[in-house]
């Protein structure tokens, strides 16, 4: 009796989980209409002005005629290619950093300031100086991407490793683990979460890093794109490469939620 009272409870969560689900769900694709059916009727009826904030309807229409040529497809793909490789490598690195930083308290006791100095610097800043550097192509955008989020994933990591419990350690040492086999079995699987917390804010951080070396420097891609827009006055094609940019961040976000809910799923 207690076991199919303790099912039908679990059951009854579940449905719960699931409304609640769809209830968000609802309200944000209400949200999303209503946001462009208010910006179409605001651009119809002069509201706004249509030339600057030109319209869903255009934007729409632009983006069928060139997804159609092709044009657009090339342009999505670079900036797709190098947002990718920016956040994979500055994730990657910001981890590893932070690995290097716990294994050695003075190293990261030398480092802090520095790393402290570095987060609080404007990174985009230093776009000019990487383009000068690496030359005014593929590398020096990807470089961009990464750089804007090493700093910020190495300091969110390296706080969490200093975080787990350090009773575990004491037990993994108690029956003669190294510092390295303290690490790999407690450490950073302790810390998954936080790094997952870390490659959703690394979405965001290395779109802004990819489209700010566009800006500067890149002659094809959804960056390029917005610039050229401002360039001829073509606010529809400035829209329709900012709603592309949306999209796709929101994809990213989603890959890495699922990813966040699959390690919580087997790791637990």
């Amino acid at each position: 009796m207690s076991n199919n009272e303790d099912r039908l409870l679990f059951e009854k969560h579940k449905q719960s989980l699931k409304q609640e689900k769809r209830i968000v769900f609802i309200w944000q694709a209400l949200i999303l209409v209503c946001f462009f059916g208010l910006w179409e009727l605001a651009s119809r009826l002069n509201w706004i002005d249509p030339l600057l904030f030109s319209s869903p309807s255009k934007v729409i229409n632009l983006l069928i005629s060139k997804f159609s040529d092709g044009s657009m497809i090339t342009h999505t793909y670079v900036t797709l290619f190098e947002t990718l490789l920016g956040f994979v490598i500055g994730t990657l690195l910001g981890i590893l950093l932070a690995s290097l930083l716990w294994s050695s308290t003075r190293f990261s006791k030398i480092a802090d300031p520095y790393l402290v100095i570095l987060n609080a610097m404007p990174k985009v800043a230093l776009g000019p100086i990487i383009i000068v550097a690496l030359g005014p192509g593929y590398v020096s955008i990807v470089a961009m991407g990464a750089i804007i989020s090493i700093i910020i994933t190495t300091i969110v990591v390296y706080t969490g490793y200093r975080e787990v419990d350090p009773n575990y350690e004491k037990v993994l040492r108690s029956f003669g683990a190294t510092r390295w086999q303290c690490f790999k079995s407690a450490v950073f699987p302790a810390n998954l979460p936080v790094m997952i917390s870390t490659l959703k804010v690394n979405v965001g951080l290395s779109w802004v890093g990819v489209i700010v070396g566009e800006f500067l420097v890149s002659k094809e891609g959804l960056g390029y794109l917005i610039v050229y827009g401002f360039q001829v006055f073509d606010f529809s094609l400035v829209m329709a490469a900012l709603i592309l940019i949306a999209i796709f961040a929101a994809i990213m976000y989603k890959v890495v939620e699922r990813i966040e809910g699959w390690l919580i799923k087997h790791t637990t």
